[in-house]
């Protein structure tokens, strides 16, 4: 058999085996209160801080169902294009770990609030659509951390610690049906659905699903079949995926490690894995080939939930414009090429540009500045587009001033680098550095003198009818002006001098 930390090639892989996704995504709603009592929700609190005697299930407490969070898991199901449960209810999860200090969970089991949706997403061209088997409601567990060791896991670890702060906290789960058909695209459309839910979440105002901070974090199960076959293979469950590259990368390498076990006759263990971000791999966690009795039942201390119809109806006509419709509105608009929509959209800046129009900017000024010099500028920061130090306002004055004749690009891209440098406003740091462009046409005609009478040659070649020479004329100006001189109005006037009308 062939060793566990063995991989296939990706390439390899795919041409043996056939990839099934399956994705449960963890959803933290963005409620004041928690799910069955009034303790706060924020996040980084002191530990053990925002608990009572409900969600430390001290003897004699009771929970109270939160509206707020039913209501927002109802506009999740809606806006997933889910039934409606017309009568659902919470059951009891039974299970004995630190973080639960209740020793059960209460969520749902077989009466989820929403069933049976589905989700599109566009990858590399094509439409995918997502089913959604369904959305239930329940509550977030404490948070434990191990101490000692060299994994920050519960096993080799010195003692353990629990924060109470989340328990209780509202949880949506939002499970799909198997995923087959994906093919080589698997990693991607695994990476294009848990985006394209964190922007409708985002878009329901339901959560602030930050990854960093745990309000979206995603399982991820992938097994394998041989080209060919009917039946599908044992899938692994790599939990708590918490970035949108890590869930990509969880994909890609199951599939390549699940491949080399099986193309050397080995089997797949049904288990959870643990996701190392630093090597892209992935670790054994705990086997689930038997399955765990979490000997459910109904909760007897919370009446059944009867979403009124009406109510539903309502809800439903009031959801704010989807991500995929605002997207296609926006191209529309913008007159922007589905290729530079999707580049857009995969680097987060739609927002962004959408923003610097707003204040002002034309469309492909606003998508050039943000998909170039900045996406450029983030890259090498290491960080998002959206935590750069500027703002689309201070991006659509730079568009104005170059509009307008003070600015050429290339001293545009010296004022973005001062404004993330903390100089000020892009009018501050023209002022600063000097930066506007030679708009007095006597002091540019005495640059182009100077650069005439240095470069005879070049000058002669004009002269004598080989225009071409004097791009390297108008490179001599922009020099010499350090940048700020006009190069179209440099040109014409260099042709005048010389005579090539």
């Amino acid at each position: 058999m062939a060793d566990t930390e063995t991989l296939m090639p990706y390439d390899e892989a795919l041409e043996r085996f056939e990839p099934v996704l399956g994705l449960e995504t963890h959803v933290e709603l963005g409620t004041e209160s928690k799910m069955f009592c009034g303790c706060p929700t924020e996040f980084g609190a002191p530990p053990n801080t925002h608990v009572c005697p409900v969600c430390l299930a001290l003897p004699g407490s009771l929970p109270v169902a939160n509206a707020e969070a039913i209501e927002s898991t109802i506009r999740i199901g809606l806006a997933l294009n889910c039934t409606i449960a017309e009568w659902c209810r919470f059951a009891r999860k039974n299970y004995f770990y630190p973080d639960m200090p209740k020793n059960y969970q209460i969520s749902q089991y077989d009466e989820p609030l929403c069933t049976d949706g589905y989700l599109d997403v566009v990858v590399d061209g094509q439409t995918v659509r997502i089913e959604i088997e369904r959305v239930h409601l329940e509550e977030d567990t404490g948070k434990s951390t191990h101490v000692g060791g060299a994994t920050g896991r519960i096993h080799g670890a010195d003692y353990s610690i629990v924060d109470y702060n989340r328990a209780g906290i509202p949880l949506v789960e939002i499970v799909t049906k198997p995923i087959p058909g994906t093919d080589r695209l698997a990693p991607e459309v695994a990476r294009a659905y848990v985006t394209e839910l964190r922007e409708l979440m985002r878009a329901l105002g339901v959560s602030d699903v930050r990854m960093e901070e745990g309000s979206l974090r995603c399982d991820v199960n992938v097994s394998l079949m041989p080209r060919g076959a009917s039946e599908w293979g044992t899938r692994t469950e790599t939990k708590n995926v918490n970035s949108l590259r890590s869930v990509e990368r969880a994909v890609r390498g199951e599939i390549e490690r699940q491949a080399a076990i099986l193309a050397d006759g080995g089997r797949i263990i049904q288990e959870t894995r643990h996701f190392h971000e630093d090597t892209g791999r992935t670790t054994s966690g705990r086997s689930k080939e038997e399955a765990q009795d979490y000997r459910y039942f109904p909760e007897p201390d919370l009446l059944p939930m009867a979403p009124d119809p009406e109510w539903v109806a309502s809800l439903k006509a009031e959801l704010p414009e989807l991500p995929s419709v605002r997207r296609g509105r926006l191209q529309a608009e913008w007159g922007v090429s589905d290729l530079d929509m999707a580049a857009m959209h995969n680097a987060d800046a739609i927002d962004l540009v959408e923003a610097t129009v707003a204040a002002g900017a034309p469309a492909a000024d606003a998508r050039k500045w943000w998909m170039g010099e900045l996406a450029r500028r983030a890259n090498e920061a290491g960080k998002p587009l959206a935590e750069l130090p500027i703002t689309p306002a201070e991006v659509a004055r730079v568009t104005e001033l170059v509009a307008s004749g003070a600015l050429n690009d290339k001293l545009a891209r010296q004022v973005l680098e001062g404004v993330l440098a903390g100089e000020g406003s892009p009018d501050d740091v023209v002022a600063k550095r000097g930066l506007q462009v030679v708009n007095d046409e006597g002091e540019l005609l005495a640059i182009i003198d100077k650069v005439l009478a240095e470069n005879a040659d070049a000058a002669d070649k004009v002269r004598s009818g080989k225009v071409a020479a004097a791009g390297a004329l108008v490179g001599g100006v922009m020099k010499a002006s350090r940048g700020k001189a006009d190069a179209a109005r440099a040109r014409e006037l260099i042709l005048e001098k010389l005579g090539v009308s």
